[in-house]
């Protein structure tokens, strides 16, 4: 049929749509890729093809199937598709993998081998099947800490491997395919699936019932897949099974907005639908709706550094708009206060706070823009997290914090004395409560005498016991930061929080909280402190309330008007007036462990290219040439994605920064932790970073570092033949380039 004369009865569902997302709605019958490009309105497309499919009678209304990745995507899909046309949407198979599959195995439970009132398993449910059989195995979960073995099991399952296909090289590895194993077995006994086992499960009955999959073949004609690109491999070959080989595919993603790598998603699996599918035509959505064009060819050119692209470039009507803006501070604290002001700017002028969003590459940086805005008695929300005062691992090291300041604080024990696990059970606390109650005295005075008249079931609690006072013996005559570390280290939460999967944001947070009392120190209390006869101790307690009012204070009522935070990766989907990307520095973003995976910056670049196309109005772009990161200073150059945005775009708001790189820059491993901020001597040091010089020795490299004091420093530089190397400045036989 075609598109450009369709009956009048389809003019209300077709009206507003641009040529190409005509094209999109009212293609042929094959198998189709549409590269969406942000802003352009795929959801409205993915809808209208839908309504368009049902309204000529192309299919009915539970003849085709629509995955979505979020269950709130899912629902409004229905809901847009009923109002195009007045359809029942009850019997429609619209949702997420995991719902459609749950459906499907409800319908088939037999010939998938499940009871018909088979329970799911949530993350949580999950955890504690696999604590409770590792018991039973005698398995020490030091060795195979509970949430690793959890992690092993669905990244498995994921990839659509059991236990059995699992390679095993080494004792370690043969133990959790061991523990894999009996799990699915206890499963099987429960009569329960967890979230990954749905999709697993459902793909095997499809794979091995020729009948069960002829009738899906057979009923669903077309297949729709929202936001393709975040789709990982087992999900892509259960779409190719339920699809088959005659049935039509309309997959919807974009390929540069591909951020999830490290939840399993391909980005290769949209290379691959265009091969397997004989995708005849890739129908590009490229006009933008959402921003002015300067952001948008910000976006396009630093997006353009990436290889193996499916490829678009997206434009807007909607004319230039205002310049990228871009500043270069000084140090991190500047760089939040310029935001600050700049937002206050904003605000005066009449810009709603809700309309404005800071975004950073990990949720660690939060914590200095949100001291600042706290100053400034700016309201904000996180989105999607908590604030860095309330977030779980934050106030676990507070409590054992407190707990130095004053073991007799009953909240603080009762939080951390089984965290990290150390075997203390529900009766055992009980008892130490009846204890207390009974002597009228404080927990840790009731573990005390438990301890001291051998009144003690297990080890856990005299284990306890010892740990706060070692804690309570290494603390006196430390530093508030040295508190801090303890607080971290001493107390198992950084050892904990590494065996989770995404433990290593966890772990930046507690770094970050050393880095808070070095800035507490510092700013809020260096220049009187001491006059006053402050003590460390005295330190400890001033910033432990002011942890206390920075979290229980200042965070927006729902509803009320506040500037929203969010790590980029929370920003997808978004979209802002104005968006301001702090922390633009190598090593921080591009983030420094993108060098050591496969296509590892690509994804970083990938994430950039999201974090710009949020704003739809003004854009800034900020970095700080010393920032204070795990409780020291560190000296960095500008992030490589502000070298690739053409200068026309930009409006530097203050000098151009004589650390951003040149094009040609080996950046690998470029910025490293520098000494502590009192041996710091910016002044003393006669190299710029970012500079070229020329080593006899060594031959070419660039400047990246340097640490120590007047008379003992060293300068750090990457070498192009050989590498990065430490050179001690007075020998160090540099010249300039």
């Amino acid at each position: 049929m075609n598109s450009h004369h369709a009956p009048s009865s389809l003019a209300p569902l077709l009206s507003g749509l641009n040529n190409k997302q005509l094209e999109a709605v009212t293609l042929p019958q094959q198998s189709a890729l549409i590269l969406a490009g942000a802003g352009s309105g795929k959801t409205r497309v993915l809808t209208a093809r839908i309504a368009w499919l049902i309204q000529t009678e192309q299919t009915s209304p539970t003849g085709l199937l629509a995955v979505t990745f979020t269950n709130k995507a899912a629902k409004e899909m229905l809901a847009r598709i009923t109002a195009l046309m007045p359809i029942n949407t009850r019997g429609m198979w619209v949702g997420t993998f995991h719902g459609l599959c749950n459906r499907l195995l409800r319908a088939h439970h037999r010939e998938a081998g499940l009871p018909a009132s088979f329970q799911i398993l949530d993350i949580a449910d999950q955890l504690s099947l696999i604590k409770r059989l590792m018991k039973q195995l005698n398995v020490d979960d030091e060795k195979f800490p509970p949430k690793q073995v959890q992690n092993f099991i669905n990244g498995c399952k994921d990839e659509g491997l059991r236990a059995h296909a699992v390679d095993a090289y080494d004792p370690h590895s043969q133990k959790l395919r061991e523990i894999f194993e009996e799990y699915d077995k206890q499963c099987q006994r429960d009569g329960v699936a967890d979230f990954a086992e749905l999709l697993l499960r459902c793909y095997e009955l499809l794979e091995r019932d020729a009948h069960i999959r002829h009738h899906y073949q057979s009923r669903f004609k077309y297949v729709l897949v929202d936001e393709f690109q975040d789709t990982n491999r087992l999900q892509y070959q259960w779409l190719k099974l339920l699809a088959g080989k005659d049935n039509c595919m309309f997959a919807v993603g974009d390929d540069d907005q591909s951020i999830y790598a490290f939840r399993g998603a391909r980005v290769g699996n949209m290379r691959d639908f265009e091969k397997d599918f004989n995708v005849k035509n890739i129908v590009k959505l490229e006009e933008n709706y959402r921003s002015h064009s300067n952001i948008l060819n910000a976006a396009n050119a630093i997006i353009s550094h990436n290889k193996n692209r499916l490829g678009k470039e997206l434009w807007t009507s909607a004319g230039a708009g205002e310049p990228v803006r871009v500043y270069d501070a000084p140090h991190d604290n500047d760089e939040a206060q310029f935001i600050v002001d700049e937002i206050k700017m904003l605000h005066a002028e009449g810009m709603e706070l809700g309309e404005i969003a800071l975004l950073y590459r990990s949720n660690a940086q939060s914590r200095i823009l949100e001291h600042a805005l706290f100053s400034a008695n700016l309201p904000y929300r996180v989105y999607g997290g908590l604030r860095f005062f309330e977030r779980a691992e934050i106030k676990h090291a507070l409590a054992y914090m407190r707990l130095i300041a004053n073991a007799n604080d009953d909240t603080a024990l009762l939080r951390v004395i089984n965290f990290p696990a150390r075997g203390i059970g529900a009766r055992s606390l009980e008892q130490l409560q009846e204890s207390a109650r009974e002597h009228n005295c404080s927990l840790w005075q009731a573990a005390i005498n438990k301890v001291g008249n051998g009144r003690i079931g297990g080890k856990g609690i005299e284990g306890f016991v010892a740990l706060i006072r070692q804690m309570v013996n290494e603390a006196y005559g430390i530093t508030l930061a040295e508190m801090a570390e303890l607080a971290t280290t001493l107390s198992g939460l950084k050892t904990h929080y590494q065996n989770e999967k995404e433990g290593e944001d966890r772990i930046a947070n507690l770094d970050e909280l050393v880095t808070a009392t070095v800035a507490f120190t510092q700013q809020d209390f260096g220049n009187h402190h001491n006059v006053d006869g402050d003590t460390e101790q005295d330190l400890l307690t001033q910033f432990l309330s002011h942890a206390s009012l920075e979290a229980g204070e200042h965070q927006a009522d729902v509803g009320r008007e506040a500037l929203q935070l969010m790590t980029v990766h929370a920003s997808k989907g978004l979209e802002f007036k104005t968006v301001f990307i702090s922390g633009l520095e190598e090593g921080l973003f591009p983030h420094e462990q993108s060098g050591y995976e496969a296509n590892g910056l690509e994804e970083e670049r990938r994430l950039m290219y999201v974090a710009v196309t949020r704003a739809r109005q003004r854009l800034y772009l900020s970095h700080a040439q010393s920032r204070m990161l795990h409780g020291q200073v560190r000296y960095g150059i500008a992030s490589r994605f502000l070298d690739e945005i053409p200068d026309e775009l930009v409006k530097h708001l203050n000098s151009k920064p004589v650390f951003k790189a040149g094009t040609d820059r080996d950046y690998h491993a470029l910025p490293t932790v520098m000494g502590t901020p009192s041996s710091a001597h910016k002044n003393a040091m006669p190299w710029k970073i970012g500079q070229q010089v020329a080593h006899a020795k060594f031959g070419n490299g660039v400047v990246v570092s340097y640490e120590g004091n007047a008379n003992d420093m060293r300068v750090q530089v990457n070498f192009s033949r050989e590498g990065l190397k430490w050179l001690a400045l007075e020998f160090a036989k540099l010249e300039k380039i």
